[in-house]
């Protein structure tokens, strides 16, 4: 797969831009993508609370740096 820095990581970091756990999808791994996608959506609905604000942002750069990091087998 792909390794740390190569250009299907940057391709999964900049997916994960507009959707989080995109990016996860693309590297093929599923299981972290629906628990990214989840994450997003769990933290969209807490909008209306405060904490949604803090969530939101935090989220969505956790599943960038994660995907650009990832290593593979």
């Amino acid at each position: 797969m792909s390794t740390q820095g190569s250009g299907g990581n940057v391709l999964a970091a900049i997916c994960n831009i507009f959707i989080p756990g995109l990016g996860q999808l693309v590297q093929g791994r599923i299981l972290a993508a629906l628990t990214f996608f989840i994450a997003s959506v769990i933290a969209y609905l807490t909008i209306y609370i405060a904490i949604g604000f803090i969530l939101v942002p935090i989220v969505y750069i956790w599943s960038i740096i994660n995907a650009a990091r990832y290593q593979g087998n």
